[in-house]
């Protein structure tokens, strides 16, 4: 059941957010849930601008694995790049 509140959620911000603007979605998820604390975001956002790629999929990725282990890990990345891949396959389909 938490792995399908964890897709539910980062499907969320993968669709409403992009780059920095995860993280007032991620303090609104962390007051809702109680998943993890401010510090927690604070050490999540220079973990996340540290290793290569886009800091959204970087963080779902990290607050997940911690949160769950490698497999919530996996389900937060799918649910932050789902919207994405969706959105682009639709608007490729009709360019």
């Amino acid at each position: 059941m938490i792995y399908l509140q964890l897709f539910y959620e980062f499907f969320k911000i993968g669709l409403f957010a992009v780059g920095m603007a995860t993280l007032p979605f991620l303090q609104a998820l962390s007051q809702k849930t109680g998943w993890f604390t401010t510090d927690f975001i604070t050490n999540m956002i220079a973990i996340s601008e540290s290793t290569p790629g886009p800091i959204g999929i970087n963080m779902a990725t990290y607050v997940c694995f911690n949160l769950t282990g490698v497999l919530g890990g996996i389900v937060a990345t799918l649910g932050t790049i789902l919207p994405a891949i969706i959105i682009v396959s639709i608007v490729s389909r009709y360019l």
